[in-house]
């Protein structure tokens, strides 16, 4: 399941991704637009800063802006980046594997092989939806907040 924090981070990065190229955006405003606590959204803007997805800039004319174009960020790195793996079972992750405790045969396991089935599904939507995508199929200024 899709955390809040993942939430917020992405309703964020869409609000940039909708913003002038280069224009930094305050981050009250993404606040304030996106109805995401000031507070929390500082702290995951930090995250995705230290992840290579946002830039900051000080001063009078600062703010936030994406620090590549929206069609090089996808929804899958996000959510890795926020929440960790999409796997709902570590033993169906491929970038955290580790083997369930009570698991009696993993190669037979029927729960594993579903649970893999959906991550596969769920990665590659995930892996190849990128904000641009998102952006070209709604027209500019909707709540980025809805259906997310």
């Amino acid at each position: 399941m899709l955390s809040q924090k993942a939430k917020y981070a992405m309703r964020a990065l869409l609000y940039l991704a909708q913003a002038e190229p280069g224009q930094p955006v305050l981050i009250g405003d993404i606040a304030e637009r996106q109805q995401v606590p000031r507070k929390f959204l500082e702290l995951i803007l930090l995250e995705l800063k230290r992840h290579g997805l946002v830039r900051s800039y000080r001063g009078k004319n600062g703010g936030y802006t994406l620090a590549k174009p929206a069609d090089e960020i996808f929804f899958g790195h996000v959510i890795r980046t926020i929440d960790g793996p999409l796997a709902q079972l570590p033993c169906a992750s491929k970038t955290a594997y580790r083997r369930c405790e009570d698991c009696q045969d993993e190669a037979t396991c029927a729960i594993r092989k579903v649970l893999r089935q959906v991550r596969d599904a769920s990665s590659h939507i995930l892996d190849h939806t990128s904000l641009a995508d998102v952006m070209n199929q709604r027209p500019t200024g909707l709540d980025l907040g809805a259906g997310i």
